[in-house]
């Protein structure tokens, strides 16, 4: 899909860059997620469809943005192998569960470190303090159930692309929708 295809005027977009999981991978998470984290009272498993390590957060922007946003991926991306991804813990914050990833050869954050220089010049992204982690929310509570699940056996997860993506707030959650994606590999 591209931009153009989704986007209409001078609207504002609520806006986050990340790695869409490669569907094998996504299957295996969903299983996992069945089997080891159920569903405790409180809880809520984040679907298939929304499962990505986030590069950034960007927040509500207007759609005029969007073509410079993507400018900023692509060159970040640009000439960087594709990252590969194992992970490695279970992480619970106190809104969310998460899978957190070692990032082999540094390539994930290599390219998010890049958006993130380039996001900030754009003046639509202030760098968080602590490094970025790679890592995906598997599940969202309000009460932190303290899971303490086996790791997924997905192996080294190689990542074939980098995404802008529009985050729609809808009653049963958001819902996560590509507007570019962008291949990785040099290609």
């Amino acid at each position: 899909m591209t931009a153009s295809g989704s986007v209409e005027g001078h609207e504002r977009l609520r806006l986050f860059l990340g790695f869409p999981l490669p569907a094998a991978a996504v299957r295996a998470v969903a299983r996992w997620q069945e089997r080891d984290l159920g569903a405790p009272p409180g809880t809520r498993i984040v679907p298939g469809p929304n499962m990505h390590v986030t590069i950034a957060f960007l927040g509500s922007r207007p759609s005029t943005e969007l073509d410079s946003i993507t400018a900023v991926l692509r060159a970040a991306a640009e000439g960087v192998p594709p990252p590969v991804l194992t992970p490695t813990r279970y992480r619970e914050t106190r809104s969310v569960g998460m899978l957190v990833f070692a990032d082999e050869e540094g390539r994930a954050a290599q390219i998010a470190q890049a958006a993130h220089g380039g996001l900030e010049q754009l003046g639509v992204y202030e760098p968080e303090r602590r490094p970025w982690l790679p890592h995906f929310t598997v599940v969202r509570f309000r009460e932190r159930p303290r899971l303490q699940p086996a790791i997924p056996e997905l192996g080294a997860v190689t990542m074939s692309g980098a995404a802008v993506y529009i985050s729609r707030l809808r009653r049963t959650g958001a819902q996560y929708e590509v507007v570019e994606l962008v291949p990785l590999g040099g290609g």
